[in-house]
This record gives structure tokens, sequence and C-alpha cells, in this order.
């Protein structure tokens, strides 16, 4: 080994490392994100499966569903009220369901169909990327994960 060669590991270690750690992080902050986003989408299927059941449950019934349903699958936070149009801060859930009529055109006579729109929002914030990326002057702040689920009142 040449002594000009000497630490050339360490270095190279040093300045490979913190590229490779965002890079395992950024995963394991995007799998998260991922597996909250299938739970609000799961969640809004269960308020309109519920819903759409209008002669056994209510809407507030159906409300509670979905935020029972995020809550067992572990997204948590602060409850929002109203229609979901405004955003939050981090780890804010917005739960919003309505009864619709939607008109089908295209057909003779025109058809009416009662419909039950379940609006399920959770925004996300980043647990490593977004810190470490605020070191640098840069930011990742909050994602808004926004399902809405419809489903034909029979």
């Amino acid at each position: 080994m040449n002594s000009s060669e000497r630490g050339q590991a360490i270095i190279e270690l040093a300045l490979t490392l913190p590229l490779l750690l965002m890079i395992v992080l950024g995963v394991f902050d995007f799998g998260l994100m991922f597996q909250r986003f299938e739970v609000v989408t799961n969640a809004a299927r269960e308020g309109a499966r519920l819903a759409v059941l209008s002669d056994q449950y209510t809407t507030a019934q159906a409300r509670q569903r979905a935020l029972d349903y995020l809550s067992a699958g572990g997204v948590t936070g602060n409850v929002r009220t109203g229609d979901c149009t405004t955003t939050g801060s981090g780890g804010d859930i917005c739960v919003y369901v309505v009864k619709q009529t939607n008109a089908i055109t295209g057909t003779t006579p025109a058809v009416n169909v009662d419909e039950m729109l379940v609006r399920v929002e959770y925004d996300h914030s980043f647990t490593f990327v977004g810190p470490i990326m605020s070191l640098f002057g840069g930011s990742l702040g909050t994602t808004p994960l926004r399902v809405v689920s419809r489903m034909r009142v029979e």
C-alpha cells in the first residue's frame, strides 16, 4: 500500500454514507406514506359502504366507521370538521360524508341516481427525510393524502 493511499476507504465512506442513508430513509418514508394512503383509501370505502345502507345507518355513523378504520390502521391525529377542502397541518384527519343526486345523461328518459360520497383526507408528515432536508435549507412539509369514494344507493 502506497503511503498516499492511506485513509482512502474512510474518505470514500464519508462521502457516500450520507447519500446512502438518505436513499434508505427515503424508501422507508415512502413506504410509510404508501401504507397510510392504503388505510385512507380503505377507510373511505368502509365509510361509503356503511353510508349507502341509509335505512340502517346515519351519515354520522358512517363517518365514525371511517374514523375507527383510520385509528385501527394506525393513522391518528387531530380530526378536522367540514368538507375537507381546506388543508391542515401534519397529522390532521378529515372525514366528510354527504348524499348526492346525479343525473345520468344520454339515456331516454334521463335518470337520477342517489349516491353517497365519502371524502377522507390525511395530512402526512415525512418522518425522516423532512427533518433532514430542513437541515440543508430545504423543506418537504406535509403531503395531503385525499381519497373520495362514491357508492350508489340501491
